[in-house]
């Protein structure tokens, strides 16, 4: 029994010694911890601008500072019930115009995405290696190069399909998803070369079609890496003004950003306390969003580097 229990009694004060590992000391890593909150102030003083700026009693840029001097809500109700008719103030227009648009193009982006990194991943066929790399040096080029080219090309669709013409939403959401295949694309390829091919093997003896071995397998084993493609796709298209600003010409069309530059590109007023408020409301879904899938984000990036 001694010989037996032995072994057990030294077993305890090692865990014991090993929960009990002193704390790092700050005095050799003082400097590391001062660099991390420089700029950890520095990415939260544009925010913190903002929000001083919503409540702010003064609309003007040059009485706005860091701590307002007088806090009001009159800026939040001037998005909603603005009594100035130049400005023309359709906030949740505007609201569901963006939501809707880059919510239905981050969920075709996946799916788009998805379907050329299941095809690079599994498939072997000619122009395999030169196509990923045409999609990866496609993405060097900004989208905004061919706006021309998107105008001109919107401008005689709408001459036949004006639901495909300029100032029509589902005309947007095709012009985004020309970018779908690119950089998400090699994201998830990464990623879906981790999930091992004998579950595809598995799924093609009991019968299973490469559509079903797709949708049935592959897609719920890469529920981490989709959902990080499509915030970061949500989150880019929600904040889009460039091409949104070129292609929708009436108020009642457009999206946040394109709709809240009315209150800051008049030529004797410039209203940045209800710009800067309809900016805070504006991200408040979205951080609740990123908060809310937080613990995909560090699988879905990283699982991608194990096996390229």
């Amino acid at each position: 029994m001694t010989s037996v229990e032995q072994p057990v009694e030294l077993a305890k004060p090692r865990a014991a010694e090993r929960r009990r590992l002193p704390r790092p000391s700050l005095r050799g890593n003082w400097w590391r911890h001062l660099v991390a909150l420089a700029a950890v102030a520095f990415a939260l003083l544009p925010l913190a601008y903002v929000v001083s700026a919503s409540f702010n009693v003064d609309s003007s840029l040059s009485g706005s500072s860091l701590i307002p001097r007088a806090v009001t809500l009159q800026n939040f109700r001037d998005i909603f019930h603005d009594p100035n008719p130049e400005h023309d103030t359709r906030y949740f227009t505007w609201y569901g115009n963006s939501y809707l648009i880059a919510g239905i193009a981050a969920v075709l982006n996946v799916i788009l995405g998805a379907l050329a990194a299941y095809a690079f991943s599994r498939f072997r066929f000619r122009g395999r290696r030169m196509g990923m790399l045409a999609l990866l040096l496609i993405q060097m080029f900004p989208a905004f190069l061919a706006l021309v080219a998107m105008y001109l090309i919107l401008l005689r669709t709408g001459d036949v399909f004006p639901t495909l013409g300029l100032n029509s939403r589902p005309a947007l959401i095709m012009v985004f998803l020309g970018g779908a295949m690119g950089v998400n694309a090699w994201l998830m390829k990464g990623f879906f070369d981790t999930i091992p091919s004998e579950l595809d093997e598995s799924a093609r003896v009991d019968g299973a079609t490469p559509a079903q071995i797709f949708w049935g397998v592959i897609l719920p084993l890469a529920a981490p890496v989709l959902a990080v493609v499509g915030i970061i796709t949500f989150v880019f298209l929600l904040n889009e003004f460039i091409i949104t600003s070129a292609l929708l010409q009436t108020a009642d069309k457009f999206t946040l950003p394109v709709g809240l530059r009315t209150y800051i590109n008049q030529q004797y007023a410039e209203l940045w306390g209800p710009f800067a408020a309809g900016a805070v409301l504006a991200a408040v879904p979205v951080a609740i969003i990123v908060m809310a899938f937080q613990r995909f984000f560090v699988r879905g990036l990283t699982a991608g580097a194990v096996k390229g």
